[in-house]
């Protein structure tokens, strides 16, 4: 093949990862590299054989060394690749996001949408971005301005966006943390918004809640717990901003307790049930929820039981340790609820992987004497789409259950 970009040449390993469809190469499946590049900047991929293999981002401070962006040796990559690719991504999520779910979604997510290591949330108004790799980061200014051009030939109303870039693993790829605001033409530094989801009337504050502002990716597995809820004595474990307490008394829970460590997210949860007039059906305490439910919570006291707990893992190293928390909640849970109660768990983990996950629950079960009536397996909404040839893109299991 002509060469375009500096050649990295890789192992047989590394060689069979791509060709099974994942984007990365690791720092010890590159033999050679053959011409002069620039850190962020394109390479070509190749095969021992001379086989083109891909072009993808370079960066010798990740351990991921190269993010292959393209699989197509006649691809021009400039800016009007970069807009096709907004494009294709925004227009898929006004199609499986339709009507105002498409107003507060996940507008690209990393990967599986071929922006390696960005994710752009939409809040109303307001777009949330978080940048993790170098590559990305050098195209900014193009891949921005195309995401706000596209949305407003749409129609919509783009007024600010916000970048959360305060996130350690960007010092794995030699970028700097900090949250500040992208400037452009028509855009303010304003980083609160008001969104509605699932008829419910949410606040976020882009600039100083947790991740992006708001998790967008249980949109769907909050409506599932509302149809269920009805009439229910429900407690939302690790409710951080209170949303599927909202949803559940919207529901017609018949009492909701929302239990979170953190007093800051408990402060604007309770203004989340304010804006919607749910502030007197709702009990909101701030207490460890482990220590919660073995110190507080009795037999009988609720019926419908959420857990919606923080990864408890990010690395292979700590999944057996991850593995005796969720454990350990999860059979507190069950004892507390009556036969014939509910259960919503789940992880948020890819390395928790949906087996793992199973395993746990089933040890779980066993150990309280109880039996799983499985009502519904769901996993993260279609705006975090799952491709299947690169694992770390499903990371969210889902599971509701009657206790029998």
């Amino acid at each position: 093949m002509e060469k375009r970009y500096p050649r990295a040449y890789i192992t047989e390993k590394g060689e069979k990862a791509l060709r099974g469809g994942h984007p990365w190469v690791y720092a010890d499946e590159v033999t050679q590299l053959d011409g002069e590049y620039v850190n962020g900047g394109l390479v070509d991929v190749l095969s021992r054989k001379e086989r083109y293999l891909g072009t993808g981002f370079i960066n010798d401070a990740s351990k991921i060394r190269i993010r292959i962006i393209s699989r197509n040796a006649n691809d021009i990559i400039d800016e009007r690749f970069w807009q096709r690719r907004v494009r294709y991504a925004i227009g898929y999520r006004r199609t499986v996001m339709p009507g105002s779910d498409f107003s507060c979604c996940r507008l690209i997510f990393g990967e599986a949408d071929g922006f390696p290591g960005l994710t752009v949330d939409r809040f109303g108004g307001v777009l949330s971005v978080q940048i993790l790799s170098l590559g990305t980061e050098r195209l900014k200014e193009v891949i921005l301005p195309a995401v706000v051009a596209c949305l407003r030939e749409m129609g919509e109303e783009i007024t600010a966006v916000c970048e959360r870039n305060d996130v350690k693993i960007r010092e794995l790829e030699g970028l700097p943390c900090g949250v500040g605001f992208y400037r452009g033409e028509g855009l303010s530094e304003c980083g609160e918004s008001e969104i509605v989801e699932n008829g419910i009337r949410y606040a976020v504050d882009c600039l100083n809640g947790q991740k992006t502002g708001f998790f967008l990716d249980q949109k769907y597995n909050r409506a599932a717990v509302a149809r269920i809820a009805g009439g229910k004595r429900v407690l939302d474990c690790f409710t951080h901003t209170g949303a599927f307490a909202l949803n559940a008394a919207a529901g017609g829970a018949a009492a909701v307790t929302a239990v979170d460590v953190s007093a800051d997210a408990l402060r604007m949860a309770e203004h989340n049930a304010a804006l919607n007039g749910l502030n007197g059906r709702i009990t909101f305490r701030c207490a460890d929820v482990f220590d919660f439910l073995t110190k507080e919570a009795a037999e009988g006291d609720y019926d419908f039981i959420i857990l919606d707990p923080p990864a408890f893992t990010k690395s292979r190293s700590t999944v057996k340790a991850a593995m005796r928390g969720y454990k350990e909640i999860n059979l507190k849970a069950m004892r507390l609820l009556p036969r014939g109660g509910y259960l919503a768990t789940c992880s948020c983990s890819h390395f928790m992987t949906e087996p793992l996950f199973k395993t746990m629950l089933h040890n779980a079960a066993a150990e309280a004497d109880v039996s799983l009536r499985q009502i519904e397996a769901r996993q993260q909404s279609p705006d975090h789409p799952i491709l299947w040839n690169v694992p770390e893109t499903e990371y969210l299991k889902f599971f509701i259950f009657q206790v029998v």
